[in-house]
């Protein structure tokens, strides 16, 4: 059993807010949402292992079940059978004030790192299996599409990746306030399809077209944008999700080109590599997180994000005391 220290308000859980659903997983009330999030170990059983009272650990919020095809070839995150924190008819989720959880799924983290920032983790391991299905090489040219917790999460993955490399990394917004955070977040170019033409801009700096993009707006502005802007060979990541239930690509492009499409799902055993970033000082996510909330105002934590208000970026709901 987890005490829950802090609850990141994640993209996905504002589309349930909001729209009250993401594609057919249908939200009824009442509903406890939240994935993201950090939490102190309060209870165990006989099958928590080396677990023990008190200590801190970063969630997992996926429950796989260990035994299907998907699961014996690797791929837990795309388990048959699998549960996921806070996602409507599978499992409760981490807006609560304590948890019972699968020991599997709580990794130690050093009590060094504070509760938000072990929060933060759950965005960083997204970000780090999108990099690992990314085909990255030396000097690289990269764009990320979408500078909101992912794509920020995304761009600080690739940064601690890519330090010893000459890579370019191109990152698009439509709010200011997101973009002066990719700069401060490392990104060599900044823009936003308000003030500029996106394509035109990156394309007079890489005429030959950028090797890979990153997509975490969920729009099909920058779905289009992404292939146009990719070399022949490129590599499309699709991370944001998208609040349609179709989107559309020009066929025509995509096989000239021949453009290799992902869809990212989640992060396939990443929780323990983006704690070691986190911990280690090797990326700093502490400037994703602007706003902190208590609890009981849950809801304005909620309606700030959902209207991208007062230049925030990451809410942080604190039902603790924070560190």
């Amino acid at each position: 059993m987890v005490r829950i220290d802090a609850v990141g308000v994640c993209g996905s859980d504002i589309h349930y807010y909001t729209e009250g659903r993401i594609g057919s997983q249908i939200v009824s009330f009442p509903e406890i949402i939240g994935h993201e999030c950090s939490g102190t170990v309060a209870a165990v059983g006989r099958a928590a292992g080396s677990l023990g009272i008190g200590q801190r650990v970063a969630i997992d919020p996926l429950l796989a079940c260990g035994e299907c095809d998907q699961c014996l070839a690797g791929r837990p995150h795309t388990c048959r059978r699998q549960k996921f924190l806070g996602c409507p008819g599978q499992a409760a989720g981490t807006l609560a004030e304590y948890l019972v959880l699968p020991a599997r799924c709580c990794y130690p983290v050093p009590m060094s790192m504070t509760a938000a920032q072990v929060a933060m983790v759950e965005p960083l391991a997204v970000a780090l299996h999108s990099l690992r299905l990314a085909p990255l090489n030396a000097g690289a040219k990269i764009a990320i599409l979408g500078a909101g917790p992912i794509g920020l999460s995304v761009l600080l993955a690739c940064r601690a990746t890519l330090k010893d490399f000459d890579s370019r990394i191109y990152v698009t917004d439509l709010i200011d306030d997101r973009i002066e955070a990719a700069r401060r977040c490392g990104a060599d170019w900044c823009g936003s399809p308000r003030h500029e033409d996106i394509r035109a801009a990156i394309g007079a700096q890489q005429p030959l077209g950028l090797d890979l993009v990153f997509e975490c707006a969920g729009q099909q502005e920058t779905l289009d944008q992404a292939a146009e802007l990719l070399k022949p060979g490129g590599t499309l990541l699709i991370i944001g999700i998208p609040e349609l239930d179709r989107v559309s690509f020009d066929p025509h492009l995509l096989r000239r080109h021949e453009l290799e499409v992902k869809s990212v799902r989640r992060q396939n055993n990443c929780v323990a590599p983006a704690i070691d970033l986190i911990a280690s000082g090797a990326v700093r996510v502490d400037p994703l997180v602007t706003h902190h909330f208590p609890l009981a105002e849950t809801k304005n934590a909620f309606d700030l994000v959902a209207s991208h208000g007062d230049g925030v970026i990451k809410a942080m709901i604190e039902m603790t005391p924070s560190d």
